[in-house]
């Protein structure tokens, strides 16, 4: 793919890009990092988010393969999702019971 400075972006980096972007409209602010093995989205989660962002939010982590919410007294609430790089289809590449 290009539109990046000719760098080629993971169907992975694509679908968190995506849900990134629905959570900005939602009003949160998204970060986006890459991992060898998948991308991952994260943003704070303020206490005045209201139902409908809170809806679209949670819409939008349908397209994850794992999401999860943390709430701590201490640093507030962190929401964050997990899209999985895709695996080459030959072999058996990470072996019996491979977990990420």
């Amino acid at each position: 793919m290009a539109g990046n400075g000719g760098c080629a972006v993971s169907a992975s980096g694509v679908t968190a890009a995506a849900l990134a972007a629905r959570w900005s409209a939602a009003g949160l602010r998204p970060c986006v990092e890459e991992h060898p093995r998948f991308t991952t989205v994260e943003a704070e989660v303020p206490d005045t988010l209201s139902a409908d962002s809170w809806r679209e939010v949670l819409d939008a982590v349908a397209d994850a393969d794992r999401f999860g919410l943390v709430a701590t007294t201490l640093n507030g609430r962190t929401l964050w999702a997990i899209v999985r790089k895709t695996v080459p289809t030959t072999g058996d590449v990470g072996g019996p019971g491979y977990q990420w």
